[in-house]
């Protein structure tokens, strides 16, 4: 069975030979470059430099090599500008703070502060304001301005901020479409399309956003409403360029659950944000054969059966570290309804802090748990973090294509 078969019957409620993986899939399932360097070092494999394909959050291209010897069976249809407006079509050599040699974009052109912080402006706009800053010695780009909470709420006109969106670019619909059908042409990888555009939030900082949310429910109700729109516009663009080629699309990265609980009500949650995200749900069930993808860190366990009403197909990152987020239980109450692309180890714990055994252990544990339960599509929980051993990832991949195999018990 090829790779995309394999994902494709999981997505569709069929049996496959065995559980299928996915590392560096896309950029809610990927792995920080740092980590990816020591692995492929670790067992072994002809590489070169990595490329790093999202600065904000370091993370590396997966490679070939690295898909054979681990048995990836997921392949990313990338975005040509994903993150800070850096283009991700040419490389340049770059050197990290700990020696570690890399590619990163050609726009790629951090300035250092007098303190030793990496800082970085959208090339798009080379006169603005600085939008990153890695810290010395630091791991990720951290986003300037967006977490903050304003003396008044400053809201914008919701008309017009309804005219100002604008659906998927050209440049990133042709990018896709290239990208898409070199890859579907070329390997029998199961291709994830990163349709980012229908992703819905509040556009505001994250402190202003939680305060519009409990004051000013029209307005936000208006504006979600318009990135709706503007998401099915998006949709049927983005189909034109990749076609059938994916077998899921991921609709929405942003999060709506913490450690503790979800981010705000379930009620408010259906009021504003589920019917929008059906009415984007429905356009790409009517018109493609594409699973939808949301990715929602922490404690969602109340959201789910709204996600499941809003036509989701598919649940990442399934963060059973968060409350009320057991993986047997949401196995038992969701797994025949839900495909969960995610929750196969901890990355908080287990992953970077427990022996190559324990790893494993957990790791072959929850492909019994969540794939003898229903859909089920191993990958870490988020993506994996710096300075994670790399003989505990090679024992958790390598344990799940040992104890993978169809028929699971529970």
């Amino acid at each position: 069975m090829t790779s995309r078969e394999r994902v494709w019957k999981v997505v569709h409620g069929e049996q496959p030979d065995r559980v299928p993986i996915d590392l560096g899939g896309s950029r809610v399932t990927g792995i920080s470059v740092f980590s990816y360097h020591a692995l492929c070092r670790h067992a072994g494999l002809d590489v070169g430099p990595p490329k790093i394909n999202d600065v904000f959050q370091m993370l590396a291209e997966v490679e070939e090599p690295f898909r054979r010897r681990f048995h990836i069976d997921v392949a990313p249809v990338p975005q040509y500008r994903p993150v800070f407006g850096l283009r991700n079509d040419e490389w340049k050599p770059w050197r990290m703070w700990d020696g570690t040699q890399v590619q990163v974009p050609v726009e790629f052109d951090p300035v250092p502060d007098e303190g030793g912080d990496l800082l970085l402006r959208n090339p798009q706009n080379p006169d603005g304001p600085f939008v990153a800053r890695m810290p010395q010695d630091g791991f990720y780009f951290d986003e300037i301005g967006h977490t903050g909470m304003s003396a008044d709420l400053n809201l914008p006109d919701a008309d017009e901020f309804a005219r100002s969106l604008r659906p998927i670019a050209d440049e990133e619909l042709e990018f896709a479409a290239q990208q898409s059908r070199e890859l579907y042409e070329t390997t029998d990888y199961a291709l994830l399309g990163e349709f980012w555009a229908g992703g819905l939030s509040v556009p505001l900082s994250f402190g202003d956003q939680m305060v519009a949310l409990a004051t000013e429910l029209d307005w936000c109700a208006e504006v979600l409403h318009a990135q709706a729109e503007n998401a099915i516009e998006s949709a049927r663009l983005y189909h034109e360029a990749v076609g059938e080629r994916c077998v899921a699309w991921l609709i929405s990265g942003h999060d709506y659950g913490t450690q503790r609980g979800e981010l705000f009500s379930p009620e408010l949650f259906a009021e504003l944000f589920a019917p929008n995200f059906k009415r984007i749900n429905d356009w790409v069930h009517e018109h493609t054969t594409t699973a939808t993808f949301y990715h929602s860190c922490g404690s969602n366990r109340a959201l789910l059966p709204i996600f499941i009403e809003m036509g989701c197909d598919i649940f990442n990152p399934v963060q059973v570290t968060a409350a009320n987020m057991d993986a047997k239980e949401l196995a038992a109450e969701f797994g025949e309804r839900l495909v969960f692309w995610g929750g196969g180890i901890d990355t908080q714990s287990t992953l970077p802090l427990g022996t190559p055994d324990e790893v494993a252990a957990q790791a072959a544990e929850r492909c019994k748990v969540f794939g003898s339960s229903g859909g089920f599509v191993f990958n870490p929980i988020h993506n994996v973090q710096a300075k994670t051993p790399p003989e505990n990832l090679a024992a958790m991949l390598d344990a799940v294509h040992e104890h993978g195999a169809y028929p699971l018990t529970p």
